[in-house]
């Protein structure tokens, strides 16, 4: 069964509308043994929201599920079966029908459905782990004033400049997004030039691209602007914002600020 069966994954009548984010999972099925675990796992998250309904299909070469499964035959030969045309045969095969299908099969997609979960979870604590010591072990940038930009549509851009030593020198708010973008760009491009500023570390969360093209607009509105820009990850600086840490740091800062402070800081060194 683990090498033949489909994962099948349908909607839940009626949550179409509300489950839109599952999508691509309405009407999808796939060999269980081959699932990538970001899919296997996105459609754990959409059943567990009610969304969508999992189940095996044990004879995916049938478009239609076929009256009787390989698998009852398996059962049969287990049992030393052999049915021909006596009296009881007809029970007999109502039998080994009932008992593949009510018992046998619902153990066994139970026990495959969380070794796929289990995979799937394996797989993906694996990946975030590579991922986070290949973040952590990033050649730091050095000794080099940085400006943190994170990102924002309508709350704006948090900027914050730090001095080579990490020491936080500036601060400000630009909403280059929201019809303001040549004030923003004057703003960004005087603390570049006070600051003596080398870096512009741009967060890569929501309005990240937009960002990075605004910067880029700047240096070409202002070809003093030289600092080299680099996306970096925004992971946890929105938990060190709000931490103690911060706050005995910071206690005068806006929490929204600081969370700029530490995207500098960790381009400076992502072990600070």
């Amino acid at each position: 069964l683990w090498k033949n069966a489909h994962l099948v994954s349908t909607v839940v009548s009626g949550k179409e509308e509300e489950g839109a984010k599952f999508r691509d999972y309405f009407d999808h099925h796939e060999p269980l043994s081959t699932v990538p675990s970001h899919r296997a796992l996105a459609m754990f998250r959409g059943r567990n929201e009610g969304v969508l309904q999992l189940s095996l299909n044990a004879d995916p070469q049938f478009d239609e599920p076929p009256k009787e499964s390989y698998c009852e035959q398996i059962i049969m030969d287990h049992l030393g079966l052999r049915l021909n045309n006596a009296p009881a045969d007809s029970w007999r095969k109502g039998v080994v029908s009932w008992t593949w299908r009510i018992k046998v099969l619902m153990h066994l997609e139970t026990e495959l459905m969380g070794t796929v979960r289990e995979r799937a979870e394996d797989e993906a604590i694996n990946v975030f782990a590579r991922n986070l010591h290949d973040l952590l072990m990033a050649a730091p940038a050095g000794l080099r004033a940085t400006m943190g930009l994170d990102p924002g549509l309508r709350t704006g851009v948090k900027v914050a400049v730090v001095d080579a030593t990490g020491k936080l020198v500036a601060t400000d708010t630009i909403y280059p997004h929201t019809g303001q973008a040549a004030k923003a760009a004057m703003t960004v491009a005087a603390l570049c030039e006070k600051h003596n500023v080398e870096l512009v570390a741009i967060g890569n969360g929501t309005a990240s691209r937009e960002t990075e093209r605004f910067y880029l607009d700047v240096q070409k509105q202002f070809p003093k602007v030289t600092a080299q820009k680099v996306i970096v990850s925004e992971a946890g600086a929105s938990v060190y914002s709000a931490s103690e840490l911060a706050a005995q740091e910071f206690p005068d800062l806006d929490v929204s600020l600081r969370g700029a402070v530490s995207i500098a800081r960790r381009l400076q060194d992502p072990l600070a």
